[in-house]
């Protein structure tokens, strides 16, 4: 089973961004989306992001694991 989460970026630099996971931040790959923007949510598996996803349902899943 794969486990992937959602985080906001708050910032980019270059292939790499910093995500904010409910308040623990990471360093991630964002190479596999395109135009990915500060502000964005993003699902994360193993370091990478692999979607965008929208405000409502990052908090959706936020709820679900807590």
């Amino acid at each position: 089973m794969c486990l992937a989460f959602p985080g906001k970026i708050k910032k980019i630099n270059g292939q790499n961004a910093t995500v904010d996971f409910d308040g623990i931040e990471k360093e991630i790959n964002i190479s596999l989306l395109s135009d990915t923007k500060k502000g964005e949510f993003v699902i994360v598996h193993a370091g990478f992001a692999i979607e965008k996803v929208d405000q409502n349902y990052a908090s959706d899943v936020d709820k679900l694991l807590k």
